[in-house]
């Protein structure tokens, strides 16, 4: 028999712990900022799963509250337009040299802020 412990959450309970913003715009400023270092080869990979990661998590979370808007929202639009743009870039493969793959990691990155602005604007409704 399942405990508590062992369900999965429910889209409730999910909602009710807050995406890491802060972790994940801190995360994509590490490429984005017009000060930022070129990463390694290495530094782009951990940065590309870890952009991954967060595209993965925020999708579900940005379309539960797009979910409750009309269909007629322009909020929810613009949401769901950026929900299908980082999808389609976790989709894609990285190139093979470390310029394709930092402007990949990049896309990811804006990707991220994007999602960030949606799920931060959609929870002030």
């Amino acid at each position: 028999m399942a405990t508590s412990a062992t369900r999965p959450p429910t889209s409730e309970a999910r909602h009710q712990r807050p995406l890491g913003i802060r972790t994940m715009r801190a995360s994509a400023r590490r490429l984005l900022a017009e000060d930022a270092e070129l990463p390694s080869t290495d530094e782009v990979e951990t940065l590309t799963l870890r952009l991954r990661g967060h595209i993965m998590v925020a999708v579900p979370e940005v379309e539960q509250m797009v979910g409750t808007l009309p269909r007629d929202d322009t909020r929810r639009a613009c949401a769901r337009a950026c929900i299908g743009e980082a999808r389609m870039r976790m989709r894609l493969e990285p190139g093979a040299t470390l310029p394709a793959r930092i402007a990949h990691a990049q896309r990811l990155a804006r990707s991220v802020n994007a999602l960030c602005d949606h799920y931060e604007n959609l929870g002030e409704s």
